[in-house]
């Protein structure tokens, strides 16, 4: 196995990792409580433990996750949309890319905690603005990305389909696209992770419901472990939607999941008698 392949998941290895998440959680119970910090500072995981507990039972978390998470989705395809249209029109056509793009990056650069009051002031508390937010904040990265893989393909190979007498949408679709293809799905990765991001963020300044409003009210009533909480549900969430995206990259790009073939050692030949 070479120094960069990842680890595969084995029995053995997952009952390690639990192990050290269950040390780690041992150790924190046992420092609040041998420190007595107290709960509103930072709360122990028996504390968080029961409010998740709570939440979950009541019906709480979920009425409240199923809104976050319809605003990370449509968010996020809005978003990556977008960007994927954009990634293609500044790559093909150059004259997209230089009337355009530095428009974009102005955009791009503008803090988007800065402008989100406005987004929810001009869409409302309701979801539209959440899903404009997360949709504002995630593009940039797919369409950056896009770009990025469309110009890195092999001029050779296109030069070659050329004189095949391929198209230009030929050469978009059976080799610019596929060979962009691992660009594309890094961008989303990192697209979904902002969007998420993107509307919390939009939650916290005004929202009528969502794991961020939900924390926001948590917060004025200094209920910290319940704060904790629905961190412990925005990560899961969060790590869902990642394993989700891994899972469409390993199939629509196969070819990654072929193990290198390991590498042969060089035959010795046997020394000849008076040969060095």
């Amino acid at each position: 196995m070479t120094g960069n392949e990842p680890l595969r998941p084995t029995l053995r290895r997952r009952a390690t990792s639990l192990a050290l998440f269950l040390a780690l959680m041992a150790a924190w119970e046992a420092a609040i409580r041998l420190l007595k910090v107290p709960a509103f500072v930072l709360p122990a995981p028996s504390a968080i433990l029961s409010a998740l507990g709570n939440g979950l039972s009541s019906g709480l978390y979920l009425k409240h996750l199923g809104v976050t998470f319809a605003e990370v989705v449509a968010g996020f395809a809005l978003g990556s949309g977008l960007g994927f249209l954009l990634g293609v029109a500044i790559a093909t056509n150059r004259y997209v890319a230089y009337f355009l793009y530095p428009y974009i990056v102005v955009v791009q650069s503008l803090p988007k905690v800065a402008i989100a009051p406005l987004i929810v002031l001009w869409f409302g508390l309701g979801i539209m603005s959440k899903i404009v937010s997360a949709a504002l904040i995630c593009f940039f990265a797919v369409m950056v990305n896009t770009v990025a893989g469309l110009r890195a393909v092999d001029e050779d190979r296109v030069d070659l389909m050329r004189s095949l007498d391929a198209s230009n949408g030929q050469i978009f679709r059976m080799l610019r696209l596929p060979a962009a293809l691992p660009f594309i799905m890094a961008g989303l990765e990192i697209a979904l992770t902002f969007a998420l991001i993107g509307a919390i963020v939009a939650e916290f300044l005004g929202a009528e419901s969502g794991l961020g409003m939900l924390m926001q009210s948590m917060n004025f009533s200094m209920d910290v472990a319940g704060s904790f909480s629905v961190l412990v549900v925005l990560a899961v969430l969060g790590l869902s939607l990642n394993q989700l995206i891994g899972f469409v990259r390993r199939r629509l790009i196969y070819w990654e999941r072929s193990p290198p073939r390991a590498a042969e050692a060089p035959e010795k030949t046997p020394a000849r008698a008076g040969s060095p």
